[in-house]
């Protein structure tokens, strides 16, 4: 008993004597907060104690329901001199405890933590509902009306048993005389980044109470500290199996990478960062070091070195939120590189994670309502929630099925997913730049045909990205040369030709500390932007031209440029960035933004799906068709056919343009022969 009292006293002087820089008393300062918050918790920094008392710390770790116990009554102990009017209000302060001086892998937890403090670092991946836990049971006799409390602990409620007085049996729990307390369970994975090769990630469920539940939501980033526990396992029939599972009771949780500084950065690597930064060179090095192993693209990698590096997200005042990510979609011919190119992101960017379109759901992809084998229902995340303030790359988006695909219409350009199933209304942070990679529908890229026939994908998705590439293999004698010696020489030495200029450490580490800078646009930048942008809309003012850009292409230019004043860790958007992202809009637009049949720039071939060549063709076999429809009633698609030859569209263009129209609804056949309009 000695011991313990002693335990309780070190804890009161610890929280009496810790000091900060400047002198003032660091816990009693935050006991005045509490108060002054109404909260019901102390967090005390585990450096702290063992600054104090170091056998105080070793038993926090070794023996922590017994330490952190008499912690919550000192911390209540000490709450009664700092404001006994606030301590009367509450029963006890919880003692909770954050950053343990050793992180343990969530794939090493075994029978040696069992009853221990440990820290464990993760995502949240599933959340249940808050859930009231009881804590004291109060019970009412059936025969003789006693009343009899019961404490209660561990998963399974306990009753009484026998009433003492008159040896009853049955009782009534009153809710009203019991004690309860929000709970929750969440499960915690590993992170991607510290996955081994090959292997599943693990996971691990925490038990929260009190002020922690609802603390952390599905994709979020933690670092948890708390007390591995046993529940046993149980076969089918509810036979109780040999083997238990661990979960963690926890005592603190701390959101991290909230923030874009989710690594680690010494002063010293920060120095080095800042001096790479005043290199005359260090786009050029930054750009060399992007897939150094892979040949050529050099526009390309230009663009995924924006990817990363990212614009800045606006909040306006009356909450609309401008994205700062950036997405890219390649659009390749086999064997071009586009899954290493994808592979390789997931690898640098400071939080990346790869997907196959081909295996993701929408579900998978986005966020999942899930039953429990309780019976409740809980919320888990899926690859873009997961993926939240870092790079989703999605390799071969072409293959997923149409109704998954549309989920990533809100989380492409309002960065944020919304579920409603099982009871479960809730919106999960998405704000992850997407790097997509499709393939041809026919194959190969055909450059006579417009983007939207070339690959298998929605124009709804396609006008959310905010650069389009064309990957093409084209032989060419001098490139083939250059491309083969490449290849050859990786092979050879088993390492890239040429040695990056910065390693993938150091460049994941500039990358992450450029996070911290918001470049503003310059008026220098403003008005090269505005001059571009206005001069591509002059083109399109006569009725008979098609739209060459609009404002959604605008945004995605100050994105990019932001990004590129980010690469010299520049505060300003200088002019020099806003021509540089101008050319590669150009070179984007080029690719894809290019009606075939006429030659000129349509960025309704992106938008729309149709440019304007197709939608005035179009146009006219409508009203064609309405003309003859008046004169005749149904319509031959002979006399259709006759009467557009007239105005230049042969009798197999004619078919292809009356086929997409009955596609789209807009036309139908009444009889084998005979076409008429859907709505007159």
């Amino acid at each position: 008993m000695t011991t313990l009292i002693t335990v309780e006293e070190k804890i009161q002087d610890f929280l009496r004597a810790v000091k900060t820089e400047t002198g003032e008393y660091k816990y009693r300062k935050k006991l005045a907060k509490i108060a002054l918050k109404s909260e019901k918790s102390l967090i005390v920094d585990f450096d702290d104690i063992l600054a104090i008392d170091s056998e105080l710390a070793k038993q926090l770790i070794e023996n922590p329901d017994e330490v952190l116990d008499y912690a919550s009554r000192a911390t209540w102990a000490q709450m009664k001199i700092e404001d006994p009017e606030y301590a009367e209000q509450v029963d006890k302060i919880i003692f909770r405890v954050r950053k343990l001086p050793e992180k343990i892998s969530l794939r090493t937890i075994g029978e040696e933590h069992l009853a221990k403090l440990v820290m464990l670092d993760g995502i949240v991946v599933r959340a249940t509902t808050v859930k009231p836990l009881i804590i004291k049971a109060a019970f009412r006799c059936r025969k003789c009306e006693a009343n009899i409390s019961i404490e209660q602990d561990g998963l399974v409620m306990r009753g009484p048993g026998i009433c003492s007085q008159c040896k009853g049996k049955s009782f009534d729990l009153i809710e009203r005389d019991s004690t309860f307390i929000n709970s929750q369970e969440v499960r915690l994975q590993e992170k991607p980044e510290d996955l081994p090769p090959g292997q599943l990630p693990r996971s691990i469920d925490l038990k929260l109470t009190e002020d922690l539940v609802d603390i952390a939501r599905p994709g979020d980033r933690i670092s948890t500290v708390g007390i591995t526990r046993l529940q046993i396992d149980t076969l089918t029939g509810g036979v109780k199996s040999r083997t238990f599972t661990i979960y963690l009771e926890a005592n603190q949780i701390d959101i991290i990478g909230k923030e874009a500084e989710v690594i680690e950065i010494t002063p010293e690597e920060e120095q080095e960062i800042v001096e790479l930064s005043k290199d005359p060179w260090i786009h050029r090095k930054l750009l060399t070091s992007i897939a150094p192993s892979i040949h050529g693209y050099e526009d390309l990698k230009e663009s995924i070195l924006y990817l990363l590096f990212g614009g800045i997200s606006k909040h306006l005042p009356d909450g609309v939120t401008i994205r700062g990510d950036i997405n890219i979609l390649l659009v390749g011919d086999p064997g071009t590189a586009k899954s290493q190119l994808l592979q390789y992101v997931t690898r640098v960017a400071p939080r990346g994670l790869y997907t196959s379109g081909r295996g993701s759901t929408a579900a998978g992809l986005t966020a999942a309502v899930v039953r429990e084998k309780a019976g409740g229902m809980s919320l888990e995340a899926g690859a873009l929630v997961l993926a939240d303030k870092g790079v989703c790359s999605i390799d071969e988006i072409d293959k997923m099925k149409p109704e998954d695909r549309v989920a990533m219409h809100e989380a492409m350009e309002q960065q944020t997913v919304s579920i409603a199933k099982g009871g479960i209304v809730a919106t999960l942070n998405a704000r992850s730049a997407i790097l997509a990679a499709a393939n041809p529908a026919l194959g190969r890229y055909d450059p006579y045909r417009n983007i939207n026939d070339n690959i298998n994908l929605p124009i709804t998705i396609l006008s959310r990205f905010d650069l389009l590439f064309v990957m093409r293999d084209i032989p060419e004698s001098e490139a083939d040369d250059r491309m083969s010696e490449h290849i050859l020489k990786l092979h050879k030495f088993r390492s890239s030709p040429e040695e990056p200029p910065l390693s993938p450490e150091i460049l994941r580490k500039y990358i992450s500390y450029s996070k911290r800078i918001d470049p503003v646009l310059t008026d220098e930048a403003i008005r090269d932007l505005r001059d571009f942008y206005l001069k591509m809309r002059s083109s399109s003012e006569s009725a008979e031209s098609p739209v060459a850009i609009t404002p959604r292409q605008l945004e995605a230019l100050v994105r990019l440029s932001e990004a590129r004043a980010r690469n010299f860790l520049r505060n300003k958007v200088t002019s020099e960035d806003a021509l540089a992202i101008i050319r590669l809009m150009k070179i984007s637009l080029q690719d894809v933004g290019i009606d075939t049949s006429t030659g000129k720039m349509d960025i309704d071939v992106i938008m729309t799906g149709k440019p304007k060549s197709l939608r005035d063709k179009m146009q006219l076999v409508i009203s064609m068709v309405a003309k003859i429809e008046k004169e005749t009633g149904n319509v031959d698609e002979s006399t259709l056919y006759q009467e557009l030859s007239k105005a230049d569209i042969d009798e197999e263009q004619a078919k292809a343009l009356v086929s997409r129209l009955m596609r789209e609804g807009i036309l139908y056949s009444p009889k084998p022969g005979f076409i008429k309009r859907t709505a007159v």
